[in-house]
C-alpha cells in the first residue's frame, strides 16, 4: 500500500464516520437543531475558515459535509492527498462539533478540547515576540512514559506550546507531569478527531490577525505556512487516519516528524522520518526553522516561559512575599559604574529557609545597573520585565508591580534548594541578557528585614516612582518632538501598524511613548521606529502627513492614511492583540468600550469575540478601533469625535479600574464630576433600548452632541 492509498483511505474511513454521525444527531435532534463550539465567533472555525460558510445547525452540517465529499479527488497526486488530508480535518471538526449540541460538555480535566476564541488572541502576544517559538502537536504512544515526558518537558523548557492528543496524555498523567493552559501543556482529548482543536487555533489565527478572508483557502494555507509555527509529532504505529491527518497538517504547512517506517516516504521539510524518538525535538525545530535562544541560568529549578502562568496555591506554597500587607517593592537604579560592582549578590535579612512555612514576609529587591548607553529612562522598562523573568522560574508565582507585588515560593521549588540569592541570579542574568546594549554593569541587592525594607520603601522606592509618574502625567503630544511606530505585532497581523504617543499608548495596553522610545535607543532598527510629526494637516483628527508617508511604509503600502484621535476617519489599525475595543452605539449617540475580561453581551449585540473579529486583522473599522485601558481616561481620546463625553457603556470591572482617573480627565475638560455614575454597564443595561433609558434619566452628555454618523 502506498502513502496515497493510507491518506485516501484514512479519509474515506472518517469520511464514514462522520456521514454516520451526522445522520444518527438529525434522526435525534432535527435538522433545526443549532450547532456550533461554544466561545467562538466563527461557529466551525476551520470550515467557515476554508469555504467562508458559516453553519448554524444540523441540516446546513450535512450540506457542508457535501462540500467536503468534493475535496476527495482519487487521482493519485500529490495535491489530493493533501486536500484529502484538508478534508479529513474537516470531518475530524464535525464529529467533534456534535459533542458539543446541546451546550454539553464533553471534555473534562485533564481534557481541554475545543479551545475559545479568547486564548487566541491572548495567545498572540507571547507568538509575536517569541515568547512562544513554536506550537508542538504530539500524538499516538510514546515507547515509554518516560520518553513522553522528557520530550514534552523539552519543549516545554523551551517555552513552545504543546498540546497532546491520545495514548500520550495518558502516559503524562502516569508519570505525575503537571499539565495545563498556564503550564502551555494542553491535553486536547483521546480521539484522534481531537487534533482539530490545534487546528482551529492555527485558522482562527489567521482570521484574527491576518486579515484573511474566509474562504480564501490559499491565503488561509500561505498564512498558516509563514506564520504559525506549528508541526506535529506522531508516534508509531500510525493507523490510516493519523496519516489522513497529517497530510492535512501538511498542507497547512505543518512538517510532520515520525518514527513511522512502513509505507512512508521521506518528504524533506514535510514529511520526515525520525527513528530516534529522543532527536524528535531537535528535528521539529530545524524542519520549522525555529530558533531558540537559551538562557542558561545557574539555580536549582527549570526557567523558561512556559512556566509563567504557574498558579502556586496557598496549600502548596512555602513562603509568600505580600506587598499589599507587607513592606515591599522592586527598583532598577541607574548608578555611575564606580559604585557598581558587576555580579555582587547581597542579602540583607534573612534567607527563604530561615523562614517560617506558609508566613507572609516582606521583600524589596534593588538592581543597580550601570553602563555608558544606560539611561534612567530604561529603569521602568526594565522593572516591567521583572513580572515575566520572576514568572518563568519553574514553581514561582509573580504578580504586580512597583511596591504592590506578590511573590509565592512552592514547597518543591524551595526543596530543589532554590534561595535569594537564585533569585538575584534569574534578575542579574536576564538583564545582562536582555540589555546587553546599555547594561555593562549589575548588582543585585535582596533585602527581607522587615525594618529595612519599610525604610527603602518609603525613603527610596516611592519617591522614585512618584518622579517616574510626574514625569509621564506632564509629557503629552504636542511636548515631543517625535512619536514612535511599533509593527513588533506584523509577526501576525503584516499590514497593522501602531502610532505610540504619549497620550495613546499601543492598543496592547504594554507600550508607552516612554517604552518606545527606550526600545528604538535599545534596537535602532527594531520594530519602535521614529515617527516625526512636522507637517500636521488637522490637529484636531490628529492627522500628519509624517505619518501617512510612515503607516504606508510601515505597513507595506497596506495603509494610505491614519488619524490619531478619531474612530471615524481612517481610525488606527487593530491587529488583535488589543486589551479593549470601543465601537458606535447609535442609539444613544455614543460608543461602548469593552474589554478582553468581559464575557458578556455588549448593547452592540455583540461579545468582545465579535466584535474583535470586525475590527482586528490591521484593517480599519470606521465606528470602531482596539486601544489600551490607560487611553480611556486620555485628553485625545476620540478627541475629534468630542472626547470621553462619549462613553455611555463599559462592563463595571472595566468602569472600576478606570474611574479615578475618567472622572479626574471629564472634570479637567467639561467640569462634569463623578462622570462615570453616567456611564451603564451590564448590572444596568445590556441592550441599547435600556441603556438609552438610563443615560436619559443621568443627563448624560453624549445625548445632546452632534450625531456621530
Amino acid at each position: 500500500m502506498t502513502l496515497f492509498d493510507r491518506v485516501f483511505s484514512g479519509n474515506d474511513a472518517v469520511y464514514g464516520l462522520t456521514e454516520a454521525a451526522i445522520d444518527n444527531a438529525i434522526a435525534q435532534y432535527g435538522a433545526d437543531q443549532a450547532v456550533s463550539f461554544p466561545h467562538t465567533a466563527y461557529s466551525l472555525p476551520c470550515y467557515y475558515a476554508v469555504t467562508g460558510t458559516k453553519v448554524a445547525n444540523l441540516g446546513e452540517l450535512k450540506e457542508a459535509l457535501g462540500v467536503v465529499k468534493t475535496l476527495m479527488t482519487r487521482e493519485q497526486k500529490l495535491n489530493d492527498a493533501f486536500m484529502s488530508g484538508v478534508a479529513t480535518a474537516l470531518c475530524a471538526e464535525f464529529i467533534e462539533v456534535l459533542k458539543y449540541i446541546n451546550g454539553a460538555e464533553p471534555y473534562a480535566e485533564p481534557y481541554y478540547g475545543h479551545l475559545a476564541d479568547a486564548i487566541i488572541r491572548e495567545l498572540g502576544v507571547p507568538l509575536v515576540t517569541g515568547d512562544i517559538p513554536g506550537v508542538a502537536v504530539i500524538l499516538g504512544k510514546a515507547p515509554s512514559n518516560e520518553e513522553a515526558v522528557e520530550l514534552v518537558k523539552s519543549y516545554q523548557a523551551q517555552g513552545i506550546l504543546v498540546t497532546l492528543v491520545g495514548d500520550v496524555i495518558d502516559q503524562c498523567v502516569e508519570a505525575g507531569l503537571k499539565m495545563g493552559y498556564a503550564l502551555r501543556i494542553v491535553p486536547l482529548g483521546k480521539d484522534v478527531t481531537s487534533v482539530i482543536h490545534v487546528v482551529s487555533v492555527a485558522l482562527r489565527a489567521a482570521l484574527i490577525f491576518g486579515n484573511v478572508t474566509p474562504g480564501d483557502a490559499g491565503a488561509l494555507m500561505k498564512y498558516t505556512m509563514d506564520r504559525v509555527p506549528a508541526f506535529v509529532n506522531a508516534f508509531k504505529p500510525l493507523d490510516d487516519v493519523v496519516v489522513a491527518c497529517g497530510a492535512g497538517a501538511i498542507a497547512l504547512g505543518f512538517p510532520v516528524v515520525t518514527n513511522e517506517t512502513e509505507n512512508i516516504f521521506r518528504v524533506p521539510k514535510s514529511l520526515i522520518v525520525q527513528e530516534d524518538v529522543s532527536k524528535f525535538n531537535a528535528t521539529s525545530l530545524e524542519a520549522r526553522d525555529i530558533k531558540i535562544k537559551i538562557t542558561k541560568i545557574d539555580i536549582p529549578v527549570s526557567f523558561a516561559s512556559a512556566f509563567e502562568g504557574e498558579i502556586i496555591r496557598k496549600g502548596d506554597m512555602q513562603v509568600e512575599f505580600d506587598g499589599s500587607r507587607k513592606d515591599c517593592f522592586e527598583l532598577v537604579c541607574t548608578k555611575d559604574a564606580s559604585e557598581v560592582e558587576d555580579h555582587k549578590f547581597t542579602l540583607i535579612g534573612p534567607d527563604f529557609d530561615q523562614m517560617e512555612v506558609g508566613s507572609k514576609q516582606q521583600i524589596a529587591y534593588i538592581v543597580d545597573v550601570a553602563g555608558k548607553n544606560m539611561q534612567s529612562d530604561f529603569e521602568p522598562v526594565f522593572e516591567r520585565k521583572f513580572h515575566s523573568y520572576v514568572n518563568c522560574v519553574e514553581g514561582v508565582m509573580h504578580t504586580g508591580q512597583r511596591d504592590m507585588i506578590r511573590i509565592r515560593i512552592s514547597k518543591s521549588t524551595f526543596e530543589a534548594g532554590f534561595r535569594a540569592k537564585d533569585l538575584a541570579e534569574v534578575l542579574y542574568a536576564n538583564i545582562k541578557n536582555e540589555f546587553d546594549a546599555v547594561v555593562d554593569k549589575c548588582a543585585v541587592t535582596i533585602v527581607t528585614d522587615e525594618a529595612e525594607c519599610t525604610k527603602l520603601r518609603h525613603e527610596l522606592a516611592i519617591p522614585a516612582y512618584d518622579r517616574r509618574d510626574e514625569r509621564l502625567t506632564s509629557l503629552t503630544d504636542e511636548s515631543v518632538p517625535v512619536y514612535y511606530s511599533c509593527i513588533m505585532c506584523q509577526a501576525f497581523s503584516p499590514s497593522h501598524v501602531c502610532v505610540v504617543t504619549p497620550e495613546r499608548l499601543g492598543l496592547c495596553g504594554a507600550v508607552s511613548w516612554l517604552d518606545a522610545k527606550a526600545t528604538n535607543e535599545l534596537d535602532p532598527q527594531g520594530p519602535c521606529q521614529v515617527i516625526t510629526k512636522e507637517r500636521v494637516i488637522d490637529e484636531n483628527l490628529g492627522r500628519y502627513e509624517d505619518v501617512d508617508e510612515a503607516v504606508a511604509k510601515f505597513s507595506q503600502g497596506a495603509l494610505e492614511h491614519v488619524t490619531l484621535y478619531s474612530i471615524m476617519e481612517d481610525p488606527m489599525t487593530s491587529c488583535g492583540c488589543f486589551e479593549c475595543i470601543c465601537g458606535i452605539e447609535p442609539f444613544s449617540n455614543g460608543v461602548i468600550i469593552t474589554n478582553r475580561e468581559y464575557t458578556g453581551m455588549t448593547p452592540l449585540g455583540m461579545t468582545f469575540g465579535e466584535l474583535a473579529s470586525m475590527t482586528g486583522g490591521g484593517v480599519q473599522t470606521p465606528g470602531f478601533m482596539g486601544h489600551g485601558k490607560h487611553f480611556i481616561s486620555s485628553k485625545k481620546f476620540m478627541k475629534a469625535e468630542g472626547g470621553i463625553e462619549r462613553i455611555v457603556w463599559m462592563p463595571k470591572e472595566l468602569k472600576e479600574q478606570v474611574a479615578e482617573r475618567v472622572n479626574k480627565t471629564a472634570q479637567e475638560l467639561y467640569g462634569i464630576e463623578n462622570f462615570c455614575d453616567m456611564i451603564g454597564d451590564e448590572t444596568i443595561a445590556t441592550d441599547p433600548e435600556a441603556l438609552l433609558e438610563f443615560l436619559t434619566e443621568k443627563g448624560h452628555p453624549a445625548l445632546g452632541m452632534d450625531p456621530m454618523m
